[in-house]
């Protein structure tokens, strides 16, 4: 459904040592592809089976901000990867959010492991395993 999703951030340095952690559980291996716009604005893009992340300096130099109410879900396959994604996210400089990573009961979404971290510029992100049934 998605091709890529981006999000801004006031301090590229500090975003690249977050997601290179963060993603880096998931399986993303290498180096971000690091892309200098003609108008001097710099953006990550995280190309992994398929879909792109990017983290960038807004264009219209304008301080960065998080979507209110947003989350942003990465697909992890196991409560141990859930719980590594957290852990790299808070070891780079992100913030432990909500409850403590670890099982939900999602009601009719059936259950499922779950952590959530905001990232060095706010921007919240999930780690979601839904054990299969």
């Amino acid at each position: 459904m998605f091709n890529h999703i981006m999000v801004g951030t006031n301090d590229i340095e500090k975003a690249k040592t977050f997601y290179d952690a963060v993603l880096g559980t998931l399986g993303f291996t290498g180096e971000a592809m690091r892309h200098v716009s003609a108008s001097g604005h710099t953006r990550l893009f995280y190309m992994h089976n398929g879909g792109t992340f990017c983290v960038s300096e807004p264009i219209n130099d304008e301080p960065a901000t998080f979507a209110n109410g947003g989350t942003i879900g990465f697909k992890c396959d196991s409560p141990e990867q859930v719980q590594a994604f957290h852990d790299a996210g808070v070891a780079s400089g992100g913030t432990s959010i909500e409850d403590p990573p670890g099982p939900r009961d999602g009601g009719a979404l059936g259950p499922m492991h779950l952590s959530y971290v905001r990232d060095p510029s706010g921007n919240k992100l999930c780690a979601l395993h839904r054990p299969k049934s």
